[in-house]
């Protein structure tokens, strides 16, 4: 067993690192009576102090063993939303419907249009809508991982609600329908030709178009989510967009690699942001002030939540990060095996807490 002054030095390290046992404090609030909820989910709602007439709305998905108010306390969507004026919907999984509070991207009757999961997350839309005025013509999702899979799926059964959407370590739509299928995919390994990816969208729902923006994050790194998945989602999209396997543009933001791909008409359309050395997780930039590091928050410079607030158009001019990026010291990335082990963090944590007499 480790001493209690190396578990201690252990749990001091992680909290400086920004990484919380449990969930910060929250200032979401609890989305109630939102429809008849056939996936049964939950969902909390952000509002900001000051809403302006017809905000924005993004919709957030957190990734497996993540809540809500956690996620959005990493990828600071919250605060975001305070100081530019947009609502944050973050709908939420339930143990009952996944132990390890993963969205079922991969389950027919929870990612198909008027069904599940799918369904729910979109009644929970149509409340917010309703309730705080937004504007339905500004409308996004963004979800990690098993939330990336499900952010996909809105996009695709739903294509009429969104204008556009960020996935991070997600997979395409359609891909897999059990569990053994699912992790098959996750691996990179039986993915279909683009041709079948394309049908698969276009066979989601009845829309004609125009389509939803996508935005595609990847760490190089990830060895949960195989990269191979980000290219499969670039494929599947170009046919709706109508452009081909060549991208149009090729930049450097934040010291990492974008790919960009416009229409005819020379609208940024599908982009792929991927990030060099990063493993499974959201990329975010702890400089800024707003997000903090967690299993699955993984602080690598750039920040995707920044950035996809920025390509759709929610910023307000002259309003500043909490902190300009220039500004003091940066917190140290955690290691990866720390962000990619949170059982083992948890462990750790409980034997100090025995250790200390403050757990059984």
């Amino acid at each position: 067993m480790r001493s209690l002054s190396d578990t201690l030095e252990r749990l001091a390290r992680l909290k400086s690192l920004g990484w919380e046992p449990t969930d910060a404090p929250s200032h979401l609030e609890a989305l109630e009576g939102f429809g008849s909820n056939p996936g049964a989910l939950a969902a909390k709602v952000y509002v900001p102090s000051l809403l302006p007439k017809h905000p924005a709305l993004v919709v957030v998905l957190h990734g497996c063993t993540q809540t809500a108010s956690g996620y959005d306390h990493g990828t600071g969507w919250s605060k975001l939303a305070e100081r530019h004026g947009f609502v944050v919907l973050l709908p939420e999984q339930v143990r009952a419907n996944n132990g390890n509070l993963c969205f079922n991207w991969f389950v027919p009757g929870d990612t198909r249009r008027g069904q599940g999961e799918a369904h729910s997350i979109r009644q929970m839309i149509d409340a917010v809508v309703s309730r705080h005025g937004i504007d339905t013509s500004r409308i996004y999702v963004s979800g990690l991982s098993a939330g990336g899979g499900m952010a996909n799926a809105m996009l695709a059964a739903y294509p009429e609600v969104f204008a556009g959407g960020a996935i991070i370590a997600g997979l395409p739509y359609g891909v897999a329908a059990t569990v053994p299928e699912a992790f098959d995919r996750m691996r990179g390994h039986g993915l279909p030709a683009p041709s079948a990816l394309q049908s698969r969208l276009k066979a989601a729902s009845t829309h004609q178009g125009p389509w939803p923006i996508i935005s595609v994050w990847q760490g190089t790194q990830d060895n949960t989510v195989a990269a191979a998945n980000a290219q499969a989602i670039i494929d599947q999209w170009r046919g709706v967009h109508e452009v081909g396997s060549r991208p149009d543009l090729e930049e450097k933001v934040d010291g990492q690699s974008k790919t960009v791909w416009k229409d005819a008409r020379g609208k940024q359309v599908i982009e792929y942001n991927s990030i060099a050395g990063m493993g499974h997780g959201t990329p975010i930039d702890t400089a800024l002030g707003d997000e903090n590091v967690a299993p699955y928050l993984l602080d690598v410079g750039i920040s995707s939540t920044l950035h996809s607030a920025k390509s759709w158009g929610l910023l307000r001019q002259g309003v500043e990060p909490l902190q300009a990026k220039t500004g003091g010291a940066k917190r140290p990335s955690v290691s990866s095996q720390e962000a990619k082990e949170p059982e083992g963090i948890q462990q750790i944590i409980e034997s100090a807490l025995r250790m200390a007499g403050l757990m059984r």
